[in-house]
């Protein structure tokens, strides 16, 4: 199996403590996060060797972004450290129902950061060429694109080289406030050069103005699958010779959202990797955004390799009677005596 390369911004990450508003909080948790390098963590964990490429400051964040990375087995020999721009980060502001905020959300502090100075000529530095050029697969999203304009010249150009063999796969991750002032339009020719691209029914209408399947694969005529997550209702591939493959999510007793959609990917990619096919590895995928829904950080650990495979090999009567929570895998597969 080649490597994967995940290139795009990670930020340090604080949230409060004890689950209270953030105007209240005296203590802050202290970790790092960032779409494409939790991808990274996911995948390395599920054995795949990945490397990070992108850019830090010369900061205590970039430097435990670098530590943090290293330590979950992810290759950071691509990044890339300014001596003047900061590390970008970002607050994540807890559910409290008690105080009014029904859920979770997210606070970015991004703007010129050192990320945002990522661009084309980066992808020839002596660093990271020979780490796109040897992998099987590189995974971007629509969130770089919207950094700065040189972000955006970056993966027009990773799009536009030859595959060599690689796969790119696209996630959309849509953030609507850095749009705010960009051209979305974008997203939409960078999805159709990849070959696999991930959306959220959520985030297919503001990006893409429409969640119809039909219309969808309309305005993304080209890559061989598109991957469109229905949140707790299913998970559907369109792939290019019309077929459609649907999975239905798994009920889940759900401790903490963000993160869900960096974990799927991460499953189904390492399901395709691993030469599973779309509907295992659709399968996959689910099973990995919910065990990251069950923990307060952005990545929950899959189940150890013998259970993995008999959850994916289970029947449709036994996925649909799944359950994950805290600490809890509950398939009739599972059971003693199951076949």
């Amino acid at each position: 199996m080649r490597p994967v390369v995940c290139i795009g911004e990670t930020m340090a990450m604080l949230t409060p403590t004890g689950q209270v508003p953030l105007a209240e909080a005296t203590e802050l948790f202290y970790g790092v996060g960032g779409a494409e390098s939790n991808v990274a963590v996911g995948l390395a964990a599920m054995g795949v060797q990945a490397h990070w490429v992108g850019r830090v400051g010369r900061d205590g964040f970039g430097t435990r972004i670098v530590n943090e990375l290293k330590a979950h087995g992810v290759g950071v020999s691509g990044v890339e450290v300014d001596p003047e721009r900061p590390t970008g980060l970002y607050v994540k502001v807890p559910a409290c129902p008690a105080a009014g905020i029904a859920e979770s959300s997210v606070i970015y502090y991004r703007r010129g950061s050192a990320a945002s100075a990522m661009d084309a000529a980066m992808l020839a530095r002596s660093s990271v060429a020979p780490l796109i050029e040897n992998a099987g697969l590189v995974h971007i999203s629509g969130i770089t694109a919207a950094l700065s304009p040189d972000c955006l010249d970056m993966l027009t150009a990773l799009l536009a080289a030859p595959r060599n063999g690689r796969i790119i796969t696209f996630d959309v991750n849509w953030r609507g406030p850095l749009w705010t002032r960009a051209d979305k339009s974008v997203l939409r020719t960078l999805a159709n050069q990849a070959d696999i691209v991930l959306v959220g029914a959520d985030e297919a209408v503001p990006a893409f103005g429409t969640t119809t399947e039909a219309q969808l694969r309309e305005l993304l005529p080209d890559p061989s699958a598109i991957v469109l997550k229905n949140a707790e209702v299913s998970a559907i591939a369109l792939l290019h010779d019309g077929g459609r493959i649907e999975v239905p999510s798994l009920a889940v007793d759900v401790l903490e959202p963000v993160g869900a959609g960096d974990a799927f990917a991460a499953g189904y990619l390492s399901g395709l990797l691993s030469g599973l096919d779309q509907r295992s590895s659709l399968r996959r995928g689910h099973l990995s955004a919910a065990c990251t829904l069950t923990v307060p950080g952005d990545r929950g650990p899959l189940p150890d390799a013998a259970t993995l495979d008999r959850v994916l090999g289970c029947s449709e009567a036994e996925w649909a009677a799944t359950r994950v929570a805290p600490g809890l895998l509950d398939c009739p597969a599972l059971a003693e005596g199951a076949a």
